[in-house]
């Protein structure tokens, strides 16, 4: 019970940090090639777990890994490489809205795959709350998108169905009793490497060197954004189901919701608040459920 306490509020946690993000980024929005914005983030968030893995080991080299070096390469270069460069390539081809809707079926692959492969347990009550949380973000943004589907919508959609397998194998290497720590650093660290990879063979590496203070800022502010946001999440999915935690997460939006309002003065409106009352109720029902996992049939 202590550690679904746990997990469940470390998930919760994430999901306002998540939800922060976008009004603080609209305090801070600097023009900034997503990819080496994104690599940057991940290069220094990926040394800064690596050190805390280290340390989490008593500097004792054979404590810090307990799975396959193939496992923790794949984390970082699906979810913190591939997905990444496949998602703001489909931004380009589709809207803001329509993305962040797309990337907000997380939850949908995360469930189907966790009950597959990690045999989670899902249960009726479950799956209410995760439909109704979704139909309520739909209900939030359903002003800013339309329906029909373009290449761009498919590349996000791609980003993230990998994203679902990048945290599906993340919580499979955590069952394997590899630590939160070491999975972070390996998302963050080799992706961006991945990342820089890509930079450097599209020949915007200069772009590095060309940075000016308020993107400097901008690129330390998101940074130790994200580095929360990563380390309250693979915390929790350490302690929960991620097929739980991940429904979690669908809280974000009422977050930014309320942010939004206070702080930058945007109208809410009467169908917004609707969307919010249904992912509030949906939230009472995740949090009500347990990480258990499916009994194996025995021949």
């Amino acid at each position: 019970m202590k550690k679904e306490l746990t997990g469940t509020f470390l998930a919760i946690l994430t999901a306002f940090v998540s939800g922060i993000a976008i009004p603080v980024n609209k305090f801070f929005v600097v023009k900034i090639d997503p990819l080496l914005f994104t690599a940057i983030r991940g290069l220094f968030i990926g040394i800064g777990f690596f050190l805390l893995s280290i340390f989490q080991s008593n500097f004792k080299p054979k404590r810090f890994k307990k799975v396959s070096w193939r496992l923790l390469l794949t984390i970082g270069f699906v979810g913190g490489g591939i997905a990444f460069l496949l998602f703001f390539s489909g931004l380009r081809l589709t809207t803001a809205g329509r993305a962040a809707f797309l990337h907000k079926t997380l939850p949908l692959y995360i469930t189907l795959f966790a009950f597959l492969f990690l045999k989670e347990k899902i249960t009726r009550k479950q799956i209410f709350a995760m439909i109704l949380m979704l139909l309520g973000t739909y209900i939030i943004v359903s002003n800013r998108i339309t329906w029909e589907i373009t290449l761009g919508d498919l590349m996000v959609i791609s980003a993230t169905i990998l994203w679902a397998v990048e945290n599906t194998l993340a919580k499979h290497a955590m069952n394997n009793k590899e630590s939160n720590f070491v999975v972070t650093f390996a998302r963050m660290f080799f992706g961006s490497i991945f990342l820089f990879s890509i930079i450097i063979i599209l020949g915007k590496i200069d772009l590095l060197f060309s940075l000016q203070t308020a993107q400097i800022r901008n690129i330390i502010i998101s940074t130790g954004i994200l580095f929360c946001y990563v380390l309250f999440w693979y915390s929790s999915i350490r302690y929960i189901n991620v097929s739980k935690a991940s429904v979690i997460l669908l809280l974000a939006p009422v977050i930014s919701l309320i942010l939004g309002y206070y702080w930058l003065d945007e109208i809410v409106t009467n169908v917004q608040i609707v969307g919010s009352i249904l992912i509030l109720i949906g939230s009472y029902f995740i949090v009500k459920t347990r990480s258990e996992r499916r009994i194996p049939i025995v021949e």
